[in-house]
């Protein structure tokens, strides 16, 4: 099934870039985020997409209205879907965007893809078999790497649209010391650490479980002994995240710092 899905993410990749040099007409949301005729185009295709391969199963997209929970708590599987991720990054034309679908089981993600359209690169995973990286010529890679050990020095992934220089401040005061901010947009932040070009990715800043489960599992499957811990959970009443570290192998409660 994996590759259908990698194959589908591909597609509304293809879709977004049909928009991407044009000039990009952008309206906002109720809660003000954008949203373009592309983010709406890669949505619809992974929709009709997901409902011929499994129509059995559940779907949520950011572009799509949220079931009451009374509904979706009984949902033992469902897909969890962000058809354009990073739409600041789009409209800026800095290709740090993605596409990214999850499956998610028991309240974590089974399954992810993420498709970087103007890279034409994908990042897939899928528990029990690990993290691949698919390049742009079709060769793909298994991606292992290791888990960050504090105390010590840390590169970290941070948001090159929603940037915090409280960030530092926050990780001195757990006994971990930055050495390098990596700036990036989007979901490839999760992507980066599992390729081990970054330790950790800190966020203390808002996010949907859109936005994070497709990754969250590239992630959480880069591991060469089953696979890495995260603290995200997915299908909450709220699906709102909490503040979160992700890249070190123990809860750190994020909220209090």
């Amino acid at each position: 099934m994996i590759n259908s899905v990698i194959r589908l993410a591909e597609e509304a990749g293809e879709k977004i870039l049909e928009f991407y040099h044009d000039e990009i007409e952008v309206t906002t949301k109720g809660d003000d985020s954008p949203l373009t005729k592309a983010d709406l185009a890669a949505h619809y295709h992974i929709i009709a997409g997901l409902k011929s391969l499994t129509p059995d199963i559940p779907i949520i997209s950011e572009e799509s209205g949220i079931p009451d929970f009374d509904i979706r708590k009984n949902w033992e599987t469902y897909w969890l879907v962000d058809p354009l991720d990073g739409t600041k990054e789009f409209i800026k034309r800095n290709g740090e965007f993605t596409v990214n679908i999850a499956l998610i089981k028991d309240a974590r993600p089974i399954i992810g893809v993420v498709n970087v359209p103007v890279q034409n690169i994908t990042y897939y995973a899928e528990q029990g078999k690990g993290t691949f990286k698919k390049s742009a010529d079709g060769f793909v890679e298994k991606i292992v790497s290791p888990e960050f050990k504090k105390p010590g020095k840390a590169r970290i992934v941070v948001s090159r649209s929603h940037g915090d220089d409280t960030t530092s401040k926050k990780l001195e005061s757990i006994g971990i010391e930055v050495e390098e901010e990596v700036p990036s947009g989007s979901s490839l932040k999760f992507c980066l650490l599992a390729e081990g070009k970054a330790d950790l990715y800190p966020r203390f800043g808002l996010t949907m479980e859109w936005d994070t489960a497709a990754a969250d599992a590239i992630y959480r499957y880069s591991s060469d002994t089953g696979s890495k811990y995260s603290p995200l959970v997915y299908n909450k009443e709220n699906l709102l995240n909490p503040f979160f570290i992700i890249g070190i192998n123990e809860f750190i409660d994020a909220q209090s710092l």
